[in-house]
């Protein structure tokens, strides 16, 4: 789990961010136009965040539908029992489904929620048995996506303190 806020950010800083999330290709030139600086003392600022912590990396938006993975399942998991070896076995044992594309444990009336993205109902099907195998696996309950309203926008940098 990562530590919270460690420094605070100031404009320039929240303008960078939010800039890169939302375009991780644009050229430190028109960056620093955006946020008023020069290239020099802007790029610094990119390489700090970077080294901070709070630019993980950049990576492409892939679109799911067009390689065929357009099915989006959420899977409520309930383990038999609770423990740190139980809940330690699931998590070693769920991130080598490749179908399961987030994995987070919540509180509240089951352990994990997973969000899967699959082609297909067949391959639904497959993955299900392979996540009702897990060590520790009592129930699963399946939500299927029938119209995704709003996905991947990045992080408020609103909500984030001062």
């Amino acid at each position: 789990m990562q530590k919270a806020v460690s420094k605070s950010l100031d404009r320039i800083d929240r303008t960078i961010l939010e800039t890169l999330q939302h375009q991780g290709r644009i050229s430190n030139v028109e960056l620093a136009r955006k946020v008023r600086l020069s290239p020099s003392p802007c790029l610094d600022r990119v390489k700090k965040l970077e080294s901070e912590g709070f630019i993980e990396g950049y990576q492409a938006r892939l679109n799911a539908a067009k390689l065929g993975l357009g099915v989006v399942a959420f899977i409520q998991i309930t383990l038999e029992r609770s423990g740190a070896k139980v809940f330690s076995r699931f998590k070693q044992a769920v991130v080598d489904i490749a179908e399961v594309e987030e994995c987070h444990m919540v509180a509240g009336e089951f352990d994990y929620l997973l969000k899967l993205r699959i082609r297909n109902m067949e391959e639904y099907h497959l993955a299900l048995g392979r996540l009702a195998e897990l060590p520790g696996v009592a129930q699963t309950q399946t939500y299927m996506v029938t119209e995704p309203i709003k996905q991947g926008s990045g992080l408020s940098l609103r909500a984030a303190p001062e």
